[in-house]
């Protein structure tokens, strides 16, 4: 959802300095907003049914079991041969992606330029300055009980030295004679990365990000530049129903838990039930509908960039889309995290006092209420708006694509 959504921001802003740009997908659920936004695409390879989706989001990075590559290595093959026709075929000379992996291969293959967002603020010199907070949810089962000191001392010295989800990339690299993949960090970094986000608030300027050069661990190409915040505006309306549940008195919790098994959105919604306050959910592609009550609303999809506006607190897992839109808007954050990117995401806000997350030992009800009750939270939060207002994250990407053709 969040990278689709970013690709339509990138798409936008690359048409409107006249670029020609052409869509393709692996297709999944989220398609159907492509096809919303009246944008013309391909799909390659077999396309993904939604239960195939849900399992690769499953086994996506920080989630899944690290031994293995979210696809197996027959699919890995038959995406890359497909995308690197499709390269082929169309005279494509730059590759725009967001978590598309299987691109580092067929890039590779058709001999053209990678560009990724998808890293987000999850880039080597965060971690080389060990900017990275320890995880609330340890990679490795035997640090669960480990000091948050030593779990981030090795989170942030282990990055570009393990392999972990690279196994199938390498062994079909192999065998097409391209280059592999050489840690995680790589696999998160095409030959120009794209850093959503503004030195404000990575803590890091522009040009130190810039100057940043691969050492051991990434492939000799990869780059980096900051463009400024990227995240979704869907061309949504907001629903008469959802207004008329915003406009009622008193405070407002936006329930944001995408790509989350819909156990844990249960589990998030009950908790909060608890409070005096109305609850509106953004269900996505789950079935919560039997949760509704007078203080509880669950919707579908919604335009979260008109929603958190007019909310108290935003709850979301801290994908950088969610925690950019609420800060985009002057809402204040309430992160759960589920892998260590969004450990930073919500870090990076928290240490500005815009946010608070989730540990291991909180109740989410008392800290949703402790918000709420704290208006530093709100005050810093529209301090990092008036910051984001200054920057067209999505026309500066589109400026530094097309200097790349």
């Amino acid at each position: 959802m969040s990278e689709t959504s970013r690709m339509l921001e990138l798409h936008r802003a690359l048409t409107e300095l006249g670029l020609e740009v052409r869509v393709a997908t692996h297709g999944g659920p989220h398609e159907r907003l492509l096809a919303e936004a009246g944008i013309q695409y391909d799909v390659l390879g077999p396309g993904m049914t939604p239960a195939r989706a849900a399992r690769f989001v499953g086994s996506a990075v920080g989630l899944g079991d690290p031994r293995q590559s979210m696809y197996d290595d027959a699919e890995i093959r038959t995406y890359v041969a497909a995308e690197a026709e499709y390269f082929r075929a169309n005279g494509i000379t730059v590759v725009v992606t967001g978590f598309t992996v299987t691109t580092l291969l067929s890039s590779r293959l058709a001999g053209v330029r990678l560009i990724t967002e998808h890293a987000g603020s999850f880039v080597p010199p965060i971690f080389e300055r060990r900017l990275l907070p320890a995880p609330t949810r340890p990679v490795d089962p035997r640090l669960k009980r480990a000091p948050d000191w030593l779990t981030r001392f090795l989170i942030n010295r282990t990055c570009n030295r393990t392999t972990a989800y690279c196994s199938g990339f390498n062994r079909v690299a192999e065998t097409l004679g391209v280059e592999g993949v050489p840690s995680l960090a790589a696999l998160l970094l095409g030959d120009l990365s794209l850093v959503p986000e503004i030195p404000e608030v990575l803590g890091i300027s522009s040009a130190e990000i810039a100057a940043w050069r691969p050492g051991k661990g990434y492939r000799a190409s990869s780059q980096l530049t900051t463009v400024g915040p990227l995240y979704a505006h869907l061309d949504l309306p907001l629903p008469a129903e959802v207004q008329r549940f915003l406009d009622r008195p008193g405070p407002t919790i936006y329930l944001a838990m995408t790509s989350t098994p819909p156990a844990q959105v249960r589990t998030a919604i009950a908790e909060l039930s608890r409070l005096d306050v109305r609850i509106l959910v953004a269900g996505t592609i789950h079935d919560l509908g039997d949760l509704a009550t007078d203080r509880i609303m669950v919707e579908g999809v919604l335009p979260s960039h008109l929603v958190m506006p007019q909310v108290e607190l935003a709850v979301t897992t801290g994908g950088q889309g969610s925690v950019q839109t609420a800060m985009a808007c002057g809402t204040p954050l309430l992160g759960i995290p589920l892998h260590i990117e969004q450990d930073l995401n919500v870090a990076l806000v928290e240490r500005l006092g815009a946010a608070r997350h989730l540990g291991r030992t909180d109740n989410l009800a008392d800290l949703a209420t402790r918000m709420l009750d704290n208006p530093s939270h709100l005050e810093a939060a529209e301090r990092i708006q008036k910051l984001y207002a200054a920057v067209d994250g999505p026309t500066e990407a589109a400026k530094v694509i097309a200097q790349q053709l």
